[in-house]
């Protein structure tokens, strides 16, 4: 079905460093990301907007140059409907805080672990594991909320300046561990973590200490701000310190940079217990994402089967989201017929619910029945022509169905509207050539090299094209434009 996800994965383990380079590499990009000036920057007291010499649009950009790296290293989660959700999730957030640039970007993935990061340049990264230990929307909105506390305030620009002789190894410490802890070794991310702090682990950790402080202390005025139930944030935070004893030795990746203690605990409980008495309605979307997040962690669906199968014989509290799982395990198994009874029933009880009908079509497609699948998204499309999960399904399913050309058609309007999703530039790519479009390969290429950070093969790439392109000169004078903007990104790369 998904055969590009393959060629992803071997492609990204193609370019990719060796893991045992992994650490040595960053250390190397962060030293010359910051030159020899940075023991030189003065950032501003805690508290104050202002920007010292780090300045916000360097920040965006240093995010935007990690982002790369992480993509060249980490497989992101290709699925519309998690990522959808999660961006959605986010922006309600970010509109009640008090975080000046609002450009966001999402990254997922799929891990099983519990983990989420920030990034300076408004990069949140999040591991599908956190829905197992979030009981609900709250709980997960109040740890996407602290990270967009940590980027209001510029913890890390802050941090920098508390750490100034160490600052490039606490950079290259934070981005390896982050990615590392993305991968499944966990002991490789600890044993990362552990090296970057030896230098001045004791100045780091009280820093870090008031970062915490801080950012829990926003974070709740985020989930006020936002309707969110406040207390949701002690409650995740005491999951958190539950799993970390669970765990022993080995604690959960977020604690590696987000240590939790009783005393934070207690001191949340304290801030947000004349809020809790309210009545916070919950989100029933965000159990079903649970349940979908659940089956894309297990690589067994005989037992995503059996375990829904389960819940539902359990009567659950939330047995609509146990039948939902168990749809999805079943059209994962291969038995799409059981999947489309249950998502059947579902819809008859909620005909407009768009996760039941995104389902419905997702099995269509994967069962082959493409002409059902076509009729249903068309329908669907009518009353919401630019729903990116929505459009994403169908470019698939007119690939699958040899449709190349309509597909294409579709995932450029999709690079149109997320122009930095490499999941839809090297799809388009793929599709092309199967188009016969072989200098839209190559553009559609070099755009993914551009957002995985391998500049010289997307130049490669446009060259290649240029040569095809010969006597089209509006497309000539476009390539060109195009090298030139990424020997501008190769040059602002090195003033970073």
């Amino acid at each position: 079905m998904y055969k590009y996800r393959e060629k992803i994965r071997l492609f990204l383990a193609y370019i990719s460093y060796k893991k045992a380079s992994l650490t040595v590499s960053l250390l190397l990009l962060a030293g010359f990301s910051l030159s020899s000036h940075s023991a030189d920057i003065k950032l501003p007291l805690l508290g104050d907007s202002s920007s010292g010499i780090v300045s916000k649009q360097q920040e965006y950009k240093l995010g935007k140059s990690w982002l790369q790296a992480f993509r060249r290293h980490v497989e992101l989660h290709d699925d519309p409907i998690l990522q959808s959700y999660l961006e959605q999730l986010s922006y309600s957030l970010v509109a009640h805080s008090d975080l000046e640039d609002t450009r966001l970007t999402v990254v997922v993935v799929n891990n099983p672990t519990i983990n989420a990061f920030a990034v300076p340049g408004g990069v949140i990264g999040i591991h599908t594991g956190i829905f197992t230990y979030a009981n609900n929307e709250d709980q997960l909105s109040s740890i996407i909320a602290h990270e967009i506390a940590h980027l209001s305030q510029r913890h890390f620009a802050r941090s920098m300046e508390a750490q100034r002789s160490a600052s490039a190894i606490s950079l290259a410490g934070l981005l390896a561990t982050i990615i590392v802890s993305s991968q499944t070794d966990t002991d490789g991310a600890i044993a990362t973590l552990t090296t970057a702090q030896a230098i001045s682990a004791d100045q780091q950790l009280r820093y870090s200490r008031n970062n915490e402080q801080e950012a829990d202390r926003l974070g709740v005025k985020i989930m006020t701000r936002a309707g969110k139930d406040p207390g949701a944030s002690a409650d995740m935070l005491n999951n958190m310190l539950a799993l970390s004893r669970y765990k022993g030795n080995r604690p959960p990746e977020f604690l590696l940079t987000h240590p939790v203690t009783e005393r934070r605990v207690a001191d949340t409980r304290a801030r947000t217990h004349s809020e809790t008495k309210r009545h916070y309605p919950q989100n029933p979307d965000y159990y079903l994402m649970q349940a979908r997040a659940a089956v894309v962690m297990q690589n067994d669906a005989k037992y995503s089967v059996s375990y829904f199968t389960q819940k539902v014989a359990a009567n659950a509290l939330q047995k609509k989201a146990a039948k939902y799982g168990l749809a999805l395990a079943y059209s994962k198994l291969g038995d799409h017929k059981k999947a489309r009874q249950i998502l059947s029933s579902l819809l008859s009880r909620d005909p407009l619910n768009r996760l039941y009908i995104y389902a419905d079509i997702e099995n269509y497609m994967v069962a082959k029945n493409f002409k059902s699948a076509l009729s249903k998204l068309d329908y669907q499309l009518k009353f919401n022509a630019k729903n990116y999960p929505l459009q994403s399904l169908l470019a698939e399913t007119l690939w699958q169905n040899k449709q190349y050309q309509a597909s294409a058609k579709v995932l450029t309007q999709l690079s149109n509207q997320r122009k930095e999703d490499p999941a839809i530039w090297y799809k388009l790519a793929e599709v092309r050539g199967l188009a016969g479009d072989i200098s839209g390969v190559h553009k559609a290429r070099a755009e993914y090299f551009i957002l995985v950070g391998a500049f010289e093969r997307a130049k490669q790439q446009l060259n290649l094209a240029s040569k095809l392109l010969a006597y089209d000169f509006k497309q000539l004078s476009i390539i060109k434009q195009r090298i030139i903007d990424i020997e501008q990104m190769e040059k602002n790369l090195r003033k970073l």
